[in-house]
């Protein structure tokens, strides 16, 4: 399963504004961020996100690129800013690959807002093959005899 982060964020955020949201969803949504995805809008790898989310990498998308993904909270005010109705949660729907879901809509905090979505589409073999993830719950037999 893929977890991936959109953020949005006004000009000049400071990382403990994008961290203090970012442990507050995690925290009320049970998730684990360890190994999840950040995204963004390209002109949106601000100082504060990437402090923020180190040692991540932040993935951004050209705004035309998240303006193609319907999102269920559009923004006039982002659109006119930014040109595309809606950046955390385009940008987590788009990083988080085929298949994606909006686990969390777009939260706002001090400057910034986050929406996290998730992917259970398969993962991908050393030998091309995608692969499903397995059910919840499962766990492989004991082969150790």
């Amino acid at each position: 399963m893929t977890l991936a982060l959109g953020i949005g964020a006004r000009r000049g955020v400071g990382a403990a504004a994008v961290r203090a949201l970012l442990t507050a969803v995690a925290a009320e949504h049970g998730l684990d961020l360890a190994g999840a995805v950040f995204a963004s809008v390209e002109g949106k790898d601000e100082a504060g996100i990437l402090q923020a989310i180190a040692p991540a990498e932040l993935r951004l998308f050209p705004a035309s690129v998240l303006a193609a993904v319907s999102v269920p909270s559009p923004s006039d005010r982002v659109l006119a800013a930014v040109g595309t109705s809606g950046v955390a949660e385009a940008a987590a729907l788009l990083a988080a690959g085929p298949g994606a879901e909006l686990i969390v809509p777009k939260t706002p905090g001090d400057g910034v807002t986050v929406a996290v979505a998730s992917s259970r589409a398969g993962r991908q073999h050393a030998s091309g093959l995608t692969l499903p993830d397995p059910p919840d719950g499962f766990r492989p037999p004991d082969l150790r005899r």
